[in-house]
């Protein structure tokens, strides 16, 4: 009987050399080592997969983390870069509110008189420019004569009987409101409208 599988062990022989004896072992439990060789790997390669998903859980957790600070951090710069003079803006309410009642009350006569012209010119230039100083600053008055009043705006200092106006509107500004950017300084003091009696 001639042996065909002769060159066949040759070159599986050939193809061997080099791995280790123990991965050569011909025992009748090679297929037992095998299989529980398999499992391991197989148990392995599920820890591994495992490991690298909590691996992947934590990078996106850890970037939305980062967004999210670097989001609020953002906020808080962009916040006190517009809100910055806050303080100083409801300071200067009460100086605005000192020219507009020294202009107020300037009688038609003083502003008649030459002598007194250039000082009431000079008193409305200063108003004009602290106004336009406010603007580029973000602080704009807060609308209220002939608007409902608005709470989140307008502080009802009293109710007016009026039977031409709407109950709830706004017919009276005592003291001017001011917001800066989208933030209140100062509400608006008002006399609101109720039904007459």
């Amino acid at each position: 009987m001639i042996d065909n599988d002769k060159p066949q062990s040759d070159a599986a022989a050939e193809e061997l050399k080099g791995v280790p004896k123990e991965f050569l072992d011909d025992d009748a439990g090679d297929g037992d080592c095998e299989a529980s060789s398999d499992n391991a790997l197989a148990e392995a390669l599920e820890n591994m997969r495992g490991e690298v998903e909590a691996a992947k859980q934590d990078v996106l957790y850890a970037k939305a983390e980062s967004q999210n600070v670097r989001r609020r951090a953002e906020k808080d710069i962009a916040d006190a870069r517009n809100y910055a003079t806050t303080g100083f803006a409801r300071d200067i309410l009460s100086v605005a509110d000192n020219l507009s009642r020294a202009i107020e009350a300037i009688p038609d006569s003083l502003r008649e008189d030459e002598k007194m012209k250039g000082l009431v010119v000079g008193i409305e230039a200063t108003q004009r420019e602290l106004e336009k100083v406010f603007k580029q600053n973000g602080i704009e008055r807060v609308a209220a004569m002939g608007l409902p009043l608005d709470p989140n705006q307008h502080q009802a200092m009293m109710e007016v009987p009026s039977a031409d106006h709407e109950p709830g509107t706004v017919i009276q500004e005592m003291q001017a409101g001011w917001m800066i950017k989208d933030r209140l300084l100062r509400p608006a003091m008002v006399g609101v409208s109720k039904k007459p009696d």
